[in-house]
């Protein structure tokens, strides 16, 4: 017989999930009666691993074969804690840890995580559970005819939309990213009519800012639109018109670097005072120099992406702190909040400043950071983050969500990975945070899902890639299969994010060729937007789907069940991967698919869904 543990189940832990400083947490474990348990207690341990406090249980009676031993303690400061158990029998003391995801193991084996948030950490609640939809500018919409005669050169424009983006190197083995397509403000502010339809309130753009490149992450000045993009007075508008329709504008803020040839840098002296072309530039101390001044220190290399200091007051002040800051300059020019780019690389104390001055100028603005692992507990350059414990995130963008999702929508797990990456996530994160989760499918940088769930191999070489069209019988299977993961990404906690052209079928590898224009042409009568479309409004009309407590359980065969619970609202969404399962008729369907009716129950088939409204909540 196993000792029983589960810190996700609150017949072990209560509450569920994370803690507010001197919160009551009670702990029960259930040891075999045969071991002959005298004592036990809970070892909590410091982030770095070290002892931080013990506290002693108490014999609570037998269950079953079972003695029950429990322990109430309070954790008094804000920060990420660990634990295990020790147990001393008539004969010997061993550790209990945790073994796998809801197992237990003698002296070998992980310990359990626990975090403590500040009590004054407070997030955006109204847009819990939002629809979001993420937008390459130069690849969504154009309108009109922008002014680009302070545009950096060179650059140039397709002719066809059709184009494939440029992928090639140049004549020294370098990928300019100097294409474009046209896309501007002024398009977006009139597709946001569309977006509405599609039951967006968060609109999420990449970098808008004066840059070289089509992906604008070389910032050349952080307090000007690119010329290719319009002007403030465009952006204004946009803000203007989304805020009029219900909707919520989000900023790329790429604070780790600038570009090159940015005003700050100016490595080839376009600006005049910048940190290279003039020795008594007030940039100068925003960059770190190993050599004067073609030695630097540069993002992950790359040279045109020279890195700056983020804590040098004078760049702190710019960005934050100042009057007219980049933070406060586009906050009152109407936007609603900022995703922090490479949010592993910015200080704390930077990101814990700004967040601070953004909720100073709008209580409701939005801070989301990118981090590609479990944000509670990472460790980036040898430092623990204290995204959430330290109060410097509202929410952070969800790839375990996403990579959980694409491996059971491709059928590679059979649901017990799904259940365990969600409940892992939910008990990790603040409860504030659950529903503000950036939960995408594709990113900028990342394959388009379709692509991915093609049933067939990718071709290796990129040249075959950059053409590459899936097969009919291919994306039949890749559409299946891609509803059930928009299926998934709307009824799991989060706000679903869009990445434009998903939900029409756009296919295509890693950068750039998931960054294609938007084909306009294909979206009256798709049905992957009347899908997409659907799932939205039940998410914005379901109060439990966007803010309601989370349960996954699978069957290890294929089968998941997420339970959404708010006060007296129950949903429940049952998926499968695997051969045919029956369902039970829990209550009138939302939405289902593939999927037929029968006595007493529904038949799901391979790739089928069905979302309930339990009978009587």
């Amino acid at each position: 017989m196993r000792i029983l543990f589960d810190s996700k189940d609150r017949r072990f832990k209560e509450p569920f999930g994370t803690l507010k400083p001197s919160e009551a947490c009670q702990m029960t474990v259930l040891i075999p009666s045969q071991i002959y348990p005298v004592a036990m207690d809970l070892i909590v341990l410091g982030e770095d691993g070290t002892p931080h406090a013990s506290f002693s249980a108490s014999f609570a009676g037998k269950e079953d074969a079972y003695d029950r031993f429990k322990v109430t303690f309070a954790l008094q400061d804000p920060g990420l804690y660990f634990y295990f158990f020790r147990i001393t029998t008539q004969n010997e003391s061993f550790a209990l840890y945790r073994q796998g995801w809801d197992q237990t193991n003698m002296e070998a084996g992980e310990t359990w995580q626990l975090s403590v948030i500040p009590d004054s950490f407070v997030t955006p609640e109204t847009l819990s559970g939002s629809v979001m939809y993420q937008i390459f500018p130069d690849r969504f919409a154009g309108k009109g005819v922008c002014n680009t005669s302070g545009k950096l050169k060179p650059f140039w424009i397709h002719d066809n939309v059709e184009d494939t983006p440029a992928w090639e190197p140049d004549q020294s083995g370098e990928v300019t990213n100097s294409d474009f397509f046209g896309g501007n403000l002024a398009g977006i502010t009139e597709k946001l009519d569309y977006l509405a339809a599609l039951g967006v309130k968060v609109v999420y753009l990449n970098p808008i800012f004066k840059a070289w490149s089509n992906h604008r992450y070389d910032t050349a000045d952080y307090l000007k639109i690119d010329e290719l993009l319009g002007t403030e007075n465009d952006f204004r508008a946009l803000c203007r018109k989304a805020h009029a329709l219900g909707m919520k504008i989000i900023l790329d803020g790429v604070f780790s670097h600038t570009g090159s040839r940015s005003v700050y840098f100016d490595e080839t002296g376009e600006f005049g005072h910048g940190a290279v072309s003039d020795p008594a530039s007030p940039y100068r101390d925003w960059f770190q120099f190993k050599r004067f001044p073609d030695d630097y220190t540069a993002w992950w290399g790359v040279k045109t992406l020279p890195c700056v200091d983020e804590m040098q007051p004078s760049y702190r002040h710019f960005i934050i702190g100042g009057e007219d800051s980049v933070i406060a300059h586009w906050l009152k020019a109407g936007a609603d909040g900022f995703r922090l780019d490479v949010a592993d690389e910015l200080p704390d104390a930077f990101m814990k400043e700004l967040r601070d001055r953004l909720k100073e100028i709008n209580p409701d603005a939005l801070l989301i950071g990118e981090v590609w692992e479990d944000a509670s507990n990472k460790i980036s350059y040898g430092v623990r983050r204290k995204y959430f414990s330290g109060g410097e995130l509202d929410s952070v963008m969800n790839y375990p969500f996403k990579d959980a999702i694409l491996s059971y929508a491709s059928g590679s797990d059979n649901g017990l990975a799904l259940r365990g990456t969600v409940m892992t996530i939910v008990e990790n994160y603040p409860q504030k945070v659950h529903g503000l989760l950036m939960n995408m499918l594709s990113t900028h940088d990342t394959c388009r899902i379709l692509t991915l769930l093609s049933p067939s191999p990718a071709p290796e070489q990129k040249s075959e890639r950059a053409v590459f069209r899936m097969k009919e019988q291919d994306r039949v299977v890749a559409e299946e299969r891609l509803r059930l993961a928009f299926f998934l990404q709307f009824v799991l906690p989060g706000m679903p994010c869009i990445f434009y052209g998903d939900e029409i079928g756009t296919e295509g590898f890693e950068d750039p060729f998931c960054r294609s224009y938007f084909r306009w042409d294909r979206v009256k009568g798709n049905p992957l937007f009347s899908f997409v479309s659907k799932l939205s409004a039940i998410r914005n009309g379901e109060e439990a789907l966007k803010r309601g407590e989370t349960e996954v359980a699978s069957d290890g065969q294929g089968s998941i069940t997420v339970t959404r619970s708010l006060e007296n609202e129950t949903l429940i969404a049952v998926v499968n991967n695997d051969q045919a399962k029956n369902v039970a008729n829990l209550g009138s369907v939302l939405i289902s698919g593939k999927s037929h009716e029968g006595k007493g129950g529904y038949l799901l088939e391979q790739n089928g869904f069905i979302l309930f409204r339990v009978k009587g909540k």
